[in-house]
């Protein structure tokens, strides 16, 4: 294998804990249509024989809000993130506002929570309130079943990454999201970046 070859296949995968609140980071090899150049935020894990998890932070759907909620006054539409393969029938909400906004939120990790009081989410976001690194809004979610995450880990297809900020997930365009993330991940992943989202454009 040659120098560029090295560099390009070479793939490199953290053996950093994984743990709830973990982020997924995709090999770019990954063609699944659901988990291509995805990152996915881990909201379960319990380890070898228990499932795990997760929602999908950068494939926004054709959906807004307003589309699938009564009630949803805000002028300025709020884009709803497709979670994963399961479960597409229901709505869950990522946010980093924390029990006191939203009585009733699971906190996943350090300042990063799911769930909560739907009427005081829904009257945050009629209120104008700031969405961008504060809330967002997914359909469906990531499931593994016991053993099947680590196993996937372990073969190579998850580079494992630990949040920087919450409000920081939570924003910013899902074009480029993957990227971004990876370039944070380092010299040794440099080589992801020159794999296109879809082989056929090459």
């Amino acid at each position: 294998m040659n120098k560029i070859d090295d560099f390009l296949f070479n793939i490199r995968v953290p053996r950093g804990d994984v743990k709830a609140g973990s982020l997924l980071v995709s090999e770019p090899f990954l063609r699944e249509s659901y988990f291509n150049h995805s990152v996915i935020c881990l909201i379960e894990y319990g380890g070898k024989g228990v499932t795990s998890m997760g929602v999908v932070l950068n494939k926004p759907t054709d959906y807004f809000l307003s589309d699938l909620i009564d009630g949803v006054t805000r002028n300025e539409p709020v884009r709803v993130y497709c979670g994963g393969p399961v479960s597409v029938d229901r709505l869950y909400c990522i946010h980093s506002l924390g029990e006191e906004i939203f009585p009733g939120a699971t906190k996943i990790c350090d300042g990063l929570y799911i769930g909560g009081d739907f009427s005081a989410m829904i009257d945050y976001v009629n209120s104008g309130y700031p969405l961008d690194g504060n809330i967002r809004f997914f359909l469906g979610y990531s499931g593994w079943d016991a053993g099947q995450l680590d196993s996937e880990i372990a073969d190579n297809v998850w580079a494992v990454a630990q949040i920087a900020s919450a409000p920081e997930l939570l924003s910013g365009p899902s074009h480029g999201y993957w990227h971004g993330l990876v370039r944070r991940m380092g010299a040794d992943y440099r080589g992801w970046m020159y794999h296109p989202q879809n082989p056929r454009w090459n």
